[in-house]
């Protein structure tokens, strides 16, 4: 009998191959199994169809997943994050951070799981961050790490010490009168 595999199979070959097999094999095993169909004219008509369907609506991902991904590497992505001194962040950026800038950005299409980082992203910096858009198609992402603005950190601490001298300083006098 012959038979159009519809998926993969280790002994019989690819989904879409016409194979001889024995009839009691096909109509006991594999057609119950959802393995193969009877090889008939209609059936292969349709198979190919849905093969060229299949085709087209690949392409068609293939083609939007690439526009995005020359988007994406069009334009950098900043992260503004809180550092300790000599640029050290606090903890470290993460595929979810750079999924919510994204999301933020309006790339809904992206998969947070999809963004890899290749290694860890832990003081201020440029960096590039791979984001697998679609099978074959991999958007390099430049990521900039920056420190959140402390000026008005380092003003608030010169205030602060000023007011502790201050506090000091009459606390002093109070204590020699």
């Amino acid at each position: 009998m012959k038979v159009l595999l519809k998926k993969d199979h280790e002994s019989l070959g690819a989904a879409g191959d016409v194979k001889e097999v024995k009839d009691g094999f096909a109509r006991n095993y594999l057609i119950p199994q959802g393995i193969v169909t009877p090889a008939t004219t209609s059936n292969l008509k349709s198979y190919e169809e849905v093969k060229r369907q299949k085709s087209r609506k690949t392409e068609r991902e293939t083609k939007d997943a690439k526009v995005i991904a020359s988007r994406l590497e069009a334009s950098p992505l900043t992260i503004v994050v809180k550092t300790a001194e000599e640029g050290k962040i606090y903890g470290s950026v993460t595929p979810q951070m750079i999924y919510d800038m994204l999301v933020a950005k309006g790339y809904q299409v992206i998969d947070r799981k999809k963004i890899t980082i290749p290694d860890h992203i832990k003081s201020v910096g440029e960096y590039e961050v791979e984001v697998k858009l679609y099978t074959n198609v991999v958007a390099k992402l430049k990521v900039i790490v920056e420190g959140e603005k402390t000026e008005e950190t380092a003003e608030t601490v010169a205030e602060a010490t000023e007011s502790t001298e201050a506090t000091a300083e009459t606390t002093e006098e109070t204590k020699s009168e």
